[in-house]
């Protein structure tokens, strides 16, 4: 992918090197919708780094201000014209507008260079920091999924099912 830049990030392909920054954020994911997605130590986590840069639907999130890599905007693409999107972030970071700038950036790239239609996202209903990104990107609430996917267990082993929104935006809706 060609990066995009933003007023203060950089959104680029993964790269071996941030492996470390990308260790930060998945040694212990913020969100249980991540938890299959934690890294267990560094070789993990360069092999990861190694792994999204080779596929490109996970983006990095680097920052201006200090080099790192703060997070990650992902976009999986489904036949013929409609993206699933989605970002997560370093906790550190978190309340500073990071993730709505960078799916912003994601969404205009989508929309644009893509031909996207369709742009949507699913978030639980526990996550209102990522609800209200979903807000800000324009996307309206198109129902929610009761009980509908378990990404953790609880203490005797058994899933804890969650309640899920799913949030769309449509590219006529965007353009008005």
């Amino acid at each position: 992918m060609t990066s995009i830049e933003t007023d203060r990030l950089i959104l680029r392909d993964f790269q071996a090197g941030d492996a470390v920054d990308l260790f930060a954020y998945l040694r212990q994911p913020r969100a249980d919708c991540f938890a299959s997605m934690r890294l267990a130590n560094l070789a993990a986590a360069e092999a990861e780094a190694v792994k999204r840069g080779a596929a490109g639907d996970y983006i990095a999130v680097q920052s201006k201000a200090d080099g790192r890599v703060i997070g990650d905007v992902f976009a999986h693409f489904e036949e013929p014209d409609t993206w699933s999107i989605g970002w997560n972030f370093n906790g550190d970071v978190a309340g500073n507008g990071y993730a709505s700038e960078a799916a912003k950036a994601l969404v205009d790239h989508l929309f644009a260079d893509r031909a996207a239609r369709r742009l949507y996202a699913y978030v639980e209903d526990d996550n209102l920091a990522s609800q209200r990104v979903c807000e800000r990107l324009g996307m309206r609430r198109e129902g929610l999924f009761r009980d509908f996917i378990s990404f953790v267990n609880d203490a005797a082993g058994q899933p804890i099912y969650v309640n899920t929104y799913q949030y769309a935006l449509l590219r006529r809706e965007r353009d008005g």
